[in-house]
């Protein structure tokens, strides 16, 4: 009987020591696993920041195209509404050049970046910018 007991007392001292061993062990996986996590976060909330400074610069700067997109239409309903008025015998020819150079001038402003060059040269062929070398006013006619 004592032997028994003995026996049963090192198997469960044996297991106890298992059981702490293994303890310590799922202890220690779960820290590095915890410490894994935390350093995945703590990339993906840099990452999530990032993403929202580049998302407020993108709406400050749709906002601004969007605000000089709506000034060079005011300038161009403006600049032709003069050339009625030009075309009806008044000489408004100064007042329809520096419309076109502030068109213009609204225009590459409006315009993203890339296209700045193209679209000023477009935009002054466009609107007949040669009025004032060689068009006839109509007082000239």
């Amino acid at each position: 009987m004592k032997e028994k007991s003995s026996t049963q007392a090192k198997k469960i001292e044996e297991l106890e020591d298992r059981l702490v061993f293994e303890l310590a062990k799922a202890k220690s996986e779960a820290e590095k696993a915890k410490a894994e996590v935390e350093a995945i976060v703590a990339v993906y909330q840099i990452d999530a920041e990032a993403a929202q400074v580049q998302a407020r610069k993108a709406f400050k700067t749709a906002q601004t195209r969007a605000h000089w997109i709506a000034e060079l239409a005011k300038c161009q309903s403006r600049r032709e509404t003069i050339e009625e008025i030009h075309a009806r015998g008044f000489d408004l020819t100064d007042d329809i050049i520096k419309a076109r150079e502030h068109e213009v001038d609204v225009g590459a402003l409006a315009s993203s970046d890339d296209d700045d060059d193209d679209d000023v040269s477009k935009s002054r062929s466009e609107n007949g910018e040669d009025l004032d070398r060689g068009e006839a006013t109509p007082e000239e006619n």
